[in-house]
């Protein structure tokens, strides 16, 4: 497998750091990348998301969402008690589990539900409306105005 550089953007970027971090995890080649529980995630609205795992098996009380800084860190454990029968064939996968997402700036979660075996949690992103877009007004210059912010050299001297 290729190994990419990505020495160059970080010098001729400035802010842009989070952007490398995430493209050198997602090239970095992580063999024991985990599958399990599968998920999907979709865009809901314009700045809605939902992320939806199959988490056949656990209950609400096995499972825990954890939201800091840009990370969303969902997991699932069983008690060990639960598995009190004897069984011929287990396909049914009940292991724990930790799954990680790497979250936007300014995007939260705004809930999460549990039912028939999937896990939603909704996450929205909420823009600073002093981060948004704004149209700056263009004042038109007169001649006299200019004149009077110019300074004779002889009054400075």
């Amino acid at each position: 497998m290729r190994s990419f550089d990505l020495a160059p953007l970080y010098r001729a970027t400035v802010g842009f750091d989070q952007i490398a971090d995430l493209m050198d995890r997602a090239l970095a080649s992580d063999v024991g990348q985990q599958s399990y529980p599968p998920y999907n995630i979709e865009k809901t609205a314009e700045d809605a998301y939902r992320i939806s795992l199959a988490v056949a098996g656990f209950s609400s009380e096995d499972l825990s969402i954890e939201a800091k800084e840009n990370a969303l860190v969902i997991s699932g454990r069983k008690p060990e008690d639960a598995d009190s029968g004897t069984y011929l064939h287990r396909g049914i996968a009940t292991r724990a589990f930790e799954r990680r997402f790497t979250l936007a700036d300014h995007v939260r979660v705004t809930g999460a539900t549990h039912a028939d075996g999937m896990l939603h949690i909704d996450l929205v992103r909420e823009v600073p409306e002093a981060l948004k877009p704004r149209r700056i007004e263009i004042a038109r210059g007169d001649a006299g105005a200019i004149s009077q912010d110019v300074v004779e050299s002889d009054t400075v001297n």
